[in-house]
């Protein structure tokens, strides 16, 4: 990737609308090339896709919670952990990690009822959890806004 790609994915990144003109005026490319340029990075995986950003109170997830996990240290336990979340859509981001707890969730669910029904159902009744410890999110301090790149 060059400096050109860089900033294509920079610019992406904060606005993913632009129009391939847009996007080529703002890159100092004419149409055609940034469209190739663009084609590229997607057939290439580096742009992996496109989405909208969704205010969480306004379609009724504003209470979000951390939740450290923490799974038996058995392969087919954690697969079988790991296969089960996919099947939970209040987990909205779930990581594995090294070292304690193994797992970090963050969960968006209406109020801390929901969040408690879901606790109770079915974070806990996952086989091979041994121990799950909430935080609920008071303020967000720094939105995701994309990876830095080139800088």
């Amino acid at each position: 990737m060059d400096e050109i790609d860089l900033r294509i994915l920079r610019e992406l990144q904060e606005d993913g609308r632009l129009t391939n003109q847009e996007l080529a005026q703002r890159v100092g490319l004419t149409a055609s090339p940034c469209m190739r340029r663009v084609r590229q990075l997607e057939q290439d995986g580096v742009i992996r896709g496109y989405r909208a950003v969704l205010d969480p109170e306004a379609v009724g997830r504003g209470f979000e919670v951390l939740v450290s996990v923490e799974v038996k240290r058995d392969r087919l336990a954690v697969e079988a952990f790991e296969a089960a979340l996919q099947d939970i859509p209040d987990v909205v981001e779930a990581y594995r990690l090294f070292g304690s707890p193994g797992c970090l969730l963050r969960i968006a669910v209406t109020d801390i009822g929901a969040y408690e029904r879901l606790w109770i159902d079915r974070l806990t009744s996952l086989s091979g959890i041994t121990e799950v410890n909430s935080q609920i999110i008071m303020k967000r301090i720094k939105e995701p806004r994309g990876l830095p790149v080139g800088r």
